[in-house]
């Protein structure tokens, strides 16, 4: 018997092979008549690529990941390791391999036309076969590859197609990126046709001048061009010129081949509209290439953006203008279907982050699905579009490795070929943490000859210093410096690059801490110019619980609030049995896995804002406009006042005529009242039109000014009321199931956790603290009840005074913290109601979750939430759900009854359904049980959230410190 050729040549174990048989990449467009392969192919998984196929054979949905279709190897997740032991190039003898056949019948109309199949993306190795001939062979999990089947597919006759996939290849260790480990056809598949005379590729040059430049590389699959053909185009209906100087050359320069023509059209466009992401103008372009007789034999469809991108000293510029790059990394994700992503899918991503306020992603770590660009041309995003390279785990050995030299060129070299032509694209990104070497350096040399009108980054680069004018990035892209680092870089006078971070302000869990802080640096420092969070999505896979297997393509439906479907979970590493994993660490996203907003995403927002209120005058209010490009005309907006008595008094709001950077003055739209009490001015800014991202009427933003602060509230004592407590000195109140005790401790957040400072707070007892009563005094009403808190290194000194006051119970509180509690979650009190109250209300900020270094977008007016809706489902439960800056609140029941407490100052106040111990004890939500009653933090201090899961940890200024705390409240019945 005669072996298989791509067999034989084991494609999976040669870094040198990247393809056999594949067609080279270009920007043509070839969806128009195409032939969609989607749907369902007969399949079997195979232990290793050279175990026979049997007579066995079951059915998959392609596209799909087999690993989230009922099959046996289920999706893996890892970081930084490999999922095997084996070195690079070698992989694991078992490997799972996917055999996908599907009958064709190619149409009788395509009869003398050349034949083209494209497999959109395959992970990692794809071996094509027609009626068992070998065809080709390509590698890289995340781009096209394309085969011409011209002399294996017979028009009006059936042929039975085979694409093989081989899952742990030498390339895998190329993509050994942050991300579920899946396997299979990810990305649509499908066969087109095209005259023997076709376009090979297409590259459009359009500036903010309107000069426009189309440079056409034309093949025939026959041999040699034929005499005579020529090239026309049209931009919005405008005809394209020939350039003759560029043809008279190409017809005295001896070394143009015969085999492959070229031709370039020019144009330039008055008055033209230029490209931003605020303003995404798109013109309609045309290129048809003509036989010599005039008729058509091929064309290519473009929406093409005119744009210039430049550094200019330490400054990247877009048409001329320095912008914030307020970004996100985002890979394709879906939580029922892995990277397979639908158009609407991506759509939906898009609108998310346009609505949120960023204006940028970063295609991490691989160029997403090509319709992902077509959107953000259209929506007005600006895209670091990255190559597939990261090899993290063997990162040193193989930037260096001439073995993997093709690779690298190849995979950089495919991504810029397809995606040159989408205005997005504003920067070419080499991978992702693959240190660096002369592999880079080759990759680079190729892309800057390419494509000189773009700037490329790479982080690895960054070894040699942020200044060092190393030519492998013209951007210094660090991830999670500190940004007193970033502020001390643009300081110092040595500073060559724009710096931008590839990754910073890590969203794992309850987390992006200190990032208004952030920003106040980036737009008070020349030379920062922003950054991408990580990332987008939490990559929770919608996970039956009854048999720990994925819910698969339809699921059980995604409610749309961040929680699973009832009888699922969202899972992550560790969940599917395997045994080498990085558990919750894929959970790090601005959005949970059904897309709905985390809290960040509003902070985030505000911070954002295009139109910000400056300051408060005796004049009136200043407002400006923070946008690079456009007015204020997009937008409309209406005034909210917030009284401390309970009122919200709104107005329309008449916004200002300012171009970007201008700042005028408006009238106080409110008289005051006179009783002196707080009042915060808020305007409520709405889309003032349909967008293609946001229908009329979208909230954009809601800055907010203080106007004046409130006293502090003054309780005269009663003296004939008195207070109850126990025998341990603790308060009894009928609407109390608990009373009001010390607390330290707070579920860990996953950036407590990783960023080490839960581990120190167990080992100091925080989490079991026992209370010894010392003295219970009674003093006419008052009672004083003094408490030593003792954990396994310290004690912690308690004071409670009970007064009895017009309006309830004031409890007045001080905490002692030894020198060992240098660093604490909260200091604060905790106590627990009875059932039946299910609504609070209360002033301050709000109405979403906020914590002391991550409140910018919650701002402060008066609150009604369900109780149930308060706390926050972050896949790993964790301290969540609270809300800064609390004057007052309320907690009542159907007929209004309850209690409300008055805070001292505007405190930290979390109310949900969980003890801490209940949330620190669960893996997933679906383990906790919701108490009856509500469980109440009020807390003298909080300590920041940070980002120390991977990145920098809250500020100094956030942190909770030893000493004396004291804080008081009143408790009354509603």
């Amino acid at each position: 018997m005669t072996r298989d050729p791509l067999i034989a040549l084991r494609p999976w174990e040669s870094p040198e092979v990247t393809s056999w048989g594949r067609l080279p990449m270009g920007a043509v467009d070839r969806r128009s008549g195409a032939v969609p392969l989607d749907g369902e192919w007969r399949f079997q998984l195979l232990p290793a690529p050279e175990s026979p196929v049997t007579d066995a054979w079951s059915s998959q949905h392609v596209p799909g990941a087999w690993t989230l279709q009922g099959t046996d190897d289920l999706p893996q997740y890892t970081n930084v390791r490999m999922p095997f032991d084996e070195y690079p190039p070698s992989v694991p003898a078992a490997d799972p391999t996917g055999v996908y056949e599907h009958d064709v019948e190619v149409p009788a109309a395509w009869e003398g036309r050349r034949i083209v199949l494209q497999v959109g993306a395959a992970e990692s190795v794809l071996l094509v076969h027609v009626d068992g001939r070998p065809v080709g062979v390509s590698k890289d999990s995340h781009l096209a590859a394309e085969f011409d089947l011209s002399g294996a597919l017979r028009p009006g006759e059936r042929s039975t197609l085979r694409l093989t996939v081989v899952k742990w290849s030498d390339a895998t260790h190329l993509e050994d990126q942050d991300q579920w480990w899946h396997g299979g056809i990810t990305r649509s598949v499908l066969l087109y046709a095209t005259d023997p005379l076709y376009l090979a590729d297409v590259t459009v040059r359009a500036r903010r001048s309107g000069e426009l430049r189309v440079d056409c590389r034309v093949q025939d699959a026959a041999g040699a061009l034929p005499e005579g053909w020529y090239i026309s185009g049209e931009l919005d209906g405008r005809t394209l010129t020939q350039d003759e100087d560029f043809d008279r050359a190409n017809a005295e320069d001896e070394r143009v081949s015969a085999f492959l023509g070229e031709a370039r059209l020019l144009a330039t466009v008055p008055e033209v509209r230029t490209w931003t992401a605020e303003t995404p103008e798109l013109y309609e372009l045309t290129i048809m290439l003509h036989r010599a007789d005039g008729t058509i034999a091929d064309a290519s469809h473009h929406r093409i953006g005119f744009r210039d991108i430049e550094i200019v000293g330490r400054d990247l510029l877009i048409n001329g203008e320095r912008v914030f790059i307020r970004g996100v990394n985002r890979h394709d994700f879906h939580p029922l279907t892995g990277r397979t992503v639908s158009y609407d899918d991506m759509r939906a991503d898009l609108v998310v982050l346009k609505r949120f306020g960023f204006n940028a992603i970063r295609t991490a770590h691989y160029p997403n699905d090509p319709a992902l660009y077509d959107l953000a041309d259209e929506l007005g995003l600006y895209v670091v579009d990255e190559a597939d390279i990261e090899s993290h785990d063997h990162a040193h050995e193989i930037a260096d490795d001439p073995r993997y030299l093709n690779a690298f060129v190849d995979r950089v070299s495919r991504m810029v070929l397809r995606d040159k032509n989408h205005p997005s694209v504003i920067v070419w990104s080499l991978g992702n943490e693959s240190d660096y070497g002369a592999n880079h350096d080759a990759a680079a040399g190729w892309l800057r000859r390419h494509d000189p009108t773009r700037p490329l980054q790479y982080e690895g680069a960054a070894k040699l210093g942020w200044a060092d004018p190393e030519p492998a990035s013209d951007i210094a892209c660090p991830m999670y410096a500190p940004i007193e680092d970033c502020v001390a870089h643009a300081l110092s006078g040595e500073q060559t690059k724009p710096l931008i971070q590839c990754e910073y302000s890590h969203a794992m869990g309850n987390s992006n801490g200190t990032l208004a802080d952030h920003w106040a640096a980036i737009e008070a420092t020349p030379g920062l110019q922003g950054g991408f969070i990580w990332e987008f999505w939490d990559h929770g896979i919608l996970q039956r619980v009854s048999d720990g297997r994925p819910a698969g393509r339809t699921g059980a439906g995604l409610h749309g609030n961040g929680v699973a479907a009832p009888g699922h979970r969202w899972a992550y590493g560790g969940d599917f049995g395997e045994a080498v994993h990085d558990g919750a660490f894929i959970a790090d996203g601005v959005v949970f896995p059904d897309r709905t907003p985390k809290p960040v995403m509003y902070e985030h927002r505000e911070i954002a804002a295009p139109v910000r209120v400056e300051c408060y005058k005796h004049e009136g209010i200043v407002l400006g406009n923070h946008q690079h490009f456009r007015s204020l005309s997009w937008l409309s907006g209406r005034w909210e006042l917030a009284l401390a008595d309970g009122r919200t008094l709104t107005a329309s709001a008449d916004l200002p005529d300012l171009r970007p950077g201008e700042t005028a003055a408006v009238p106080l739209p409110f008289e005051l009242p006179r009783d002196g009490g707080e009042a915060w001015l808020t305007l409520r800014v709405t889309t003032a039109e349909d967008l293609p991202w946001a229908p009329r009427g979208t909230e954009v933003c809601a800055p907010q000014v203080r106007l004046r602060l409130a006293p502090k509230p003054v309780d005269e004592p009663v003296a004939d009321r008195p207070v109850e407590v126990d025998a341990e000195g603790l308060l009894v109140h009928p609407l109390l199931a608990a009373a009001p005790m010390l607390s330290l401790w707070r579920a860990p957040t996953d950036n407590d956790e990783l960023g080490g400072i839960a581990p120190r707070w167990r080992a100091w007892g925080l989490d079991a603290l026992v209370r010894k009563v010392v003295s219970v005094q009674r003093d006419a009403s008052r009672v004083t009840v003094l408490a030593e808190y003792a954990g396994t290194v310290g004690v912690v000194r308690h004071c409670q005074v009970f007064t009895p006051v017009d309006s309830g119970i004031r409890v007045d509180e001080q905490a002692e913290l030894p020198a060992e509690f240098d660093d604490v979650a909260r200091v604060g009190s905790v106590f627990e109601t009875v059932a039946g109250l299910d609504l609070l209300e209360w002033f301050g900020q709000g109405p979403w979750e906020s914590y002391p270094d991550r409140s910018a977008g919650a701002p402060v007016g008066h609150h009604r939430v369900p109780v149930d809706e308060l706390f926050t489902p972050y896949l790993r439960p964790q301290e969540s759900g609270g809300r800064h800056g609390v004057r007052h609140f309320a907690l009542s029941g159907p007929d209004a009854t309850g209690l409300g407490v008055v805070l001292d100052e505007p405190r930290q106040v979390s109310v949900t359904r969980y003890r801490a111990e209940d949330l620190t004890g669960a893996a997933h939500h679906d383990e906790l049980k919701p108490r009856s009653g509500c469980v109440v933090h009020i807390d003298a201090a909080h300590r920041g959230l940070g980002t120390a899961s991977c990145g920098p940890d809250t500020s100094p200024s956030y942190l909770v410190a030893p000493g004396v705390h004291r804080w008081s409240w009143t408790l009354r019945s509603l």
